[in-house]
């Protein structure tokens, strides 16, 4: 197990390095081990994440060449050719290594297992599936066909997160609180799709939370209690309670919520036997006992990518479903409640 700045093993991460891809895997090349190659990889879906953060992260990486894109858009931020499909792009697209999935959740395994069965290491950005089980099947079908797979947690990433698992690790876990209230007006709109069974509603920002917490603590979380509040017009609920064990006493309360007025909130706060952790703006400040600390200037979206090419060079699989449990089990142990129409 390498230590949490690095590709991590252990309960709920999977690193496996494979042997050199089998015959059958046609579009893999032997130059994902070459250092000195830039990998070359494809996007699919050019939504707001994909222009925000991952077209600006590809290509400011030297490890990639951004070579194609997937999409339903007509326009991208960068001069590289458009394809309506996948299946179209993996054709035209002479010496394709890897994609990146973007889309929305309900459509990604069928396009992660496509890419998979052709040759492709595959990155999906959160959540990595609509489903528990079907990210657990591409995570075998990554192993058979010896290819990387990566579900990444972006929020993992933030500035102050790293600093964070170093404070906190071997103390004793007392407490903690997490608000991650925003407005889906301002941070999704016209995304019909997270309101739709599989989008997640509020547990879609509400899960970068869950992924820090799950990094932060040693031990495995699970839901005690969940109320879940669901618009009458809607299939995903527009805010949540939590409470969270680890089975040795340590207790978490969640408040999420996507009716937010002004200014977001993105806090969590750990209280251990040894002082006061709280993370600001989304794991982006960290303060101990009301002190700030200086956090990293390294950005979410370019770690995500430097580790990305570790995993391709490495043709390993590293899946953490911890955080996607939680929002299954909420969902399944919840207590729903009907709440006024949400109209965007």
């Amino acid at each position: 197990m390498t230590g949490r700045s690095g590709l991590r093993a252990g309960p709920r991460s999977e690193i496996v390095a494979g042997a050199p891809p089998p015959v059958a895997n046609r579009m893999a090349s032997t130059t994902t081990t070459d250092h000195a190659t830039p990998i070359r990889i494809g996007i699919v879906g050019l939504g707001k994440i994909s222009r925000d953060q991952h077209i600006p992260s590809l290509t400011a990486d030297p490890q990639f060449q951004l070579v194609a894109a997937a999409t339903s858009s007509r326009t991208c931020p960068v001069d590289i050719p458009l394809y309506p499909t996948l299946g179209e792009m993996i054709a035209a697209t002479p010496g394709l290594q890897a994609v990146a999935l973007c889309t929305p959740p309900q459509v990604r395994y069928a396009l992660a297992r496509e890419a998979l069965d052709r040759g492709l290491h595959v990155l999906l950005e959160k959540p990595p599936g609509a489903t528990v089980a079907e990210v657990e099947e591409l995570a075998a079908r990554a192993r058979d066909h010896h290819l990387a797979l990566f579900a990444t947690w972006h929020s993992r990433e933030a500035p102050a997160v790293p600093q964070a698992c170093e404070w906190i690790a071997g103390k004793a876990v007392r407490r903690g609180a997490v608000i991650w209230k925003e407005d889906v007006r301002k941070w999704h709109p016209g995304q019909s799709w997270i309101w739709q069974p599989g989008g997640l509603g509020v547990f879609d920002p509400g899960i970068n939370a869950l992924s820090i917490v799950t990094k932060l603590l040693s031990r495995r979380l699970f839901v005690t209690r969940a109320v879940l509040h669901v618009p009458s017009n809607q299939h995903a609920p527009i805010a949540a309670e939590l409470e969270l064990a680890d089975g040795a006493g340590t207790s978490i309360d969640v408040a999420l919520d996507f009716r937010q007025s002004g200014e977001e909130q993105w806090d969590i706060r750990i209280d251990t036997d040894a002082g006061q952790l709280v993370l600001r703006g989304g794991g982006a400040q960290l303060e101990i006992d009301g002190a700030p600390v200086v956090a990293s200037a390294l950005h979410e979206y370019p770690r995500l990518y430097e580790r990305f090419a570790a995993l391709v060079r490495l043709r390993a699989v590293d899946v953490d479903l911890a955080p996607l449990k939680l929002v299954a089990d909420a969902f399944l142990i919840g207590r729903w409640l009907t709440v006024e129409p949400f109209e965007e």
